[in-house]
């Protein structure tokens, strides 16, 4: 019976020991639920000028094999930009079939001429057979001179001067060789004509082209000064009647600026942007514009700089993870 009430007697003394020792701590300490974590950085943040850096850490980096390699700078030769299309060698070589004819028929009426000429001296034709004859080859001679003539007005002399028209036309209409006409905006023209130009399709494909002639009349919807250019060989296989864009280099200065990949770029909102890495694990998304291509991407002269960092592989997963809490389209 002692030893119970001991037991009891130290069991109360734990008890008020334990009361008296929080109590002199300042009373009971704070529910597990009163603990607050620091803040943490966020995840996606808008700076001042409305560029959206997103945070994505090392490992996420790796999963998505994410790449970024400085820009390195550049020069590209000053250009002017036109609008045309891949010209269809259809009538000129129906023209060229036409003059061709004519001036078979001229060798055959022509010759026939000259026999009755002589035969008429020998009282062996009459005046009316030889009259015949000589309308004909004149016929003939008219019709020779009016295709040359349209075939100059439709495609301009240094065309119809080549020195095998016949291979060249078949050279155009095989698509070995493609003719393309380039119209300036109106109201801009160039005091001299450009010796070659950059042609690119719609397709992104890049060719070099050299000028043949200035065109010789108005496209009626651009209204602007247009010249020919010829793409030989035809390594883009442009078509006839192809929309293309055309950059004809002019004289002047070069241009300072840089080459963006074309797997660098992404697309959302109507605009193209790039990801340029501003930390070890920050990301800014920049706007830039995409009217200069060039081999592989697009020459920027604003927007990034040379040295900056811009993602080349990733870009695309950057953006999807970006617009996932915004539930906006890509």
């Amino acid at each position: 019976m002692k030893r119970i009430i001991v037991v009891f007697i130290l069991i109360v003394a734990v008890i008020a020991g334990v009361w008296f020792w929080k109590k002199s701590r300042g009373g009971t300490e704070p529910a597990a639920a009163d603990h607050k974590p620091a803040a943490e950085e966020p995840h996606i943040k808008t700076d001042t000028n409305g560029n959206i850096t997103i945070k994505v850490d090392e490992e996420t980096q790796k999963r998505i094999a994410l790449k970024a390699e400085p820009l390195a700078a550049t020069n590209l030769p000053p250009e002017v930009k036109g609008f045309g299309r891949v010209l269809d060698p259809a009538p000129l070589a129906g023209l060229i079939n036409e003059l061709a004819s004519a001036q078979a028929a001229f060798t055959v009426s022509s010759k026939e001429l000259e026999r009755l000429k002589i035969l008429k001296e020998q009282g062996n034709t009459s005046e009316r057979a030889l009259q015949a004859v000589e309308a004909a080859a004149a016929r003939d001679r008219l019709l020779i001179q009016s295709a040359k003539d349209r075939l100059e007005l439709s495609w301009g002399k240094i065309i119809v001067g080549q020195n095998d028209l016949t291979a060249f036309v078949q050279s155009l209409t095989s698509l070995e060789t493609a003719l393309v006409r380039v119209d300036l905006p109106a109201g801009q023209a160039l005091k001299s004509a450009p010796a070659n130009a950059r042609i690119i399709s719609l397709s992104g494909s890049s060719v070099e082209a050299q000028l043949v002639s200035m065109a010789t009349g108005v496209d009626p919807q651009t209204q602007g000064q247009g010249f020919i250019f010829a793409v030989k060989p035809n390594e883009a296989r442009l078509r006839p009647g192809e929309a293309v864009t055309g950059y004809l280099k002019v004289s002047g200065e070069p241009l300072a600026g840089v080459v963006i990949p074309r797997d660098a770029v992404v697309r959302t909102e109507g605009q193209g942007w790039v990801y340029v890495q501003t930390g070890d694990e920050a990301f800014t998304r920049k706007e830039i514009v995409l009217d200069h291509p060039v081999e592989g991407g697009w020459f920027l002269t604003k927007g990034v700089a040379a040295n900056d960092r811009v993602v080349v592989i990733g870009s695309q997963s950057l953006l999807s993870e970006e617009l996932k809490p915004s539930g906006k389209p890509e």
